[in-house]
């Protein structure tokens, strides 16, 4: 029932902001002073990074010597890998969990077929008892093409099937709201779905509930009432400030010690 107001009230929205954008009197500071195109941003972003597409696609660089300098773990840690795109790259991990030692596999922009490209050297290999999972919200906006929602839910339960074949245990986090509350954050609203969105958390709640895995809801405790990512926990609509984190840190930690707690066997 709560999803399916909030999805009544995010196309009401989008449809304000479509009539907004096609009446100049009306139409939003940002859209009407710096007539921005999601889409010709989008053309921008990609060929920005031609190079490391057809060269590193899944930038396996980023942490090699890192990764290399790690090792193995020693005998009884229990080694816990975040691995995903900006959200957690920009995380300082070390704040919110201070003597946790939680090893950061973030990079920025990323989507979930460049996560695929590195899950071995970056998770597998590390031999982490748990992985905390945080992508999509890339995926949904296109960086590395356009994917339908099936293809994005093909790329999860390929992290699940790799993760759980190598006795790792999975925590899947919801995709994080998003706003349009400043200019900012209107350009990346404008390349994401927010019904997209509610679509992909729905379907990694019930994936994680029928294969055993943890789901760890980032999205419900950071919502407002209109159903938008709350303007206290970020500055740009999209990433979480210190605000932010500090409502997903106790959250992350749960889900890690409910997942310790659980067996490794795929549930089928």
């Amino acid at each position: 029932m709560k999803n399916a107001w909030l999805l009544a009230a995010l196309m009401a929205t989008c449809s304000a902001l479509a009539f907004a954008q096609s009446s100049p009197q009306s139409a939003s500071p940002a859209t009407a002073r710096d007539g921005y195109d999601s889409a010709r941003s989008l053309e921008l972003y990609r060929e920005g990074n031609a190079s490391m597409f057809m060269n590193d696609f899944g930038q396996l660089r980023r942490y090699h010597d890192a990764d290399a300098a790690l090792g193995s773990p020693a005998t009884g840690e229990q080694r816990v890998v975040f691995f995903g795109d900006s959200i957690t790259d920009i995380w300082k991990l070390d704040e919110s969990f201070p003597g946790k030692h939680y090893i950061n596999r973030g990079i920025g922009g990323q989507t979930t077929p460049q996560m695929l490209i590195r899950f071995r050297p970056d998770v597998i290999d590390l031999h982490p008892a748990v992985v905390v999972i945080l992508a999509g919200t890339n995926d949904i906006a296109g960086n590395t093409g356009d994917e339908s929602l099936a293809q994005i839910e093909g790329d999860y339960a390929s992290f699940a099937e790799l993760a759980r074949g190598n006795g790792i245990r999975v925590v899947f986090s919801s995709v994080t709201p998003i706003n349009f509350y400043n200019p900012t954050a209107l350009r990346f609203f404008l390349q994401r779905s927010p019904q997209k969105i509610l679509e992909l958390n729905d379907w990694l709640k019930k994936y994680c509930a029928i294969n055993g895995l943890v789901y760890l809801d980032y999205f419900s405790a950071m919502v407002d009432d209109r159903g938008f990512l709350k303007a206290d926990l970020t500055n740009d609509g999209l990433h979480p400030n210190a605000a932010g984190f500090a409502v997903m840190a106790p959250l992350a930690e749960a889900a890690i010690v409910k997942a310790m707690g659980m067996p490794v066997t795929l549930q089928r």
